[in-house]
């Protein structure tokens, strides 16, 4: 991939992503007041959490850890990347992860053209630890930020660094 065709691909998934940014929700109107749903994923924006280093898992661990979406996400450029989600968040990175792949050509890429990158994961806890409603969140999720590491997404933005 060429300096401008890396610059194009993240142009784009940047001018898609700002655009869910920026848009409203679509307000669905009730005959009852109902308590927020505070795993909607209209109310969820990767962008706005505490990122960490991709290299946490490396870190010692009292724990395997707990359920969680983890978001990797290219904090220079404000992309979110990829959409995850597990049971244990301190054990999911530590095995074989066709995302580090991904992430390792992405990076490799932008240092051989000089480009600035800072790619790091962010959590959010606050997730259900039923496996399947976890699941259906991560996929809504992955589909409202159309994450172009997600399988579910290579269609629209091509695979360059598979």
């Amino acid at each position: 991939m060429s300096a401008d065709a890396l610059l194009k691909w993240k142009s784009q998934i940047l001018d898609y992503q700002q655009k869910v940014r920026e848009s409203k929700p679509p307000q669905q109107t009730a005959l009852f007041d109902l308590a927020p749903n505070h795993c909607d994923p209209d109310r969820i924006d990767p962008l706005q959490l505490s990122v960490r280093s991709l290299s946490f898992w490396r870190m010692p661990a009292d724990s395997p850890g707990d359920a969680c979406l983890y978001f990797v996400v290219d904090s220079a450029a404000g992309l979110i990347l990829y959409v995850g989600e597990t049971c244990r968040s301190n054990k999911r990175w530590k095995g074989i992860h066709a995302c580090k792949d991904y992430i390792a050509s992405y990076q490799d890429l932008h240092y051989r053209y000089e480009m600035k990158t800072a790619v790091n994961i962010a959590f959010w806890w606050d997730t259900p630890t039923d496996r399947r409603a976890r699941q259906e969140l991560e996929l809504s999720l992955i589909l409202k930020w159309r994450s172009p590491f997600n399988k579910e997404n290579w269609e629209r933005w091509g695979q360059p660094f598979s």
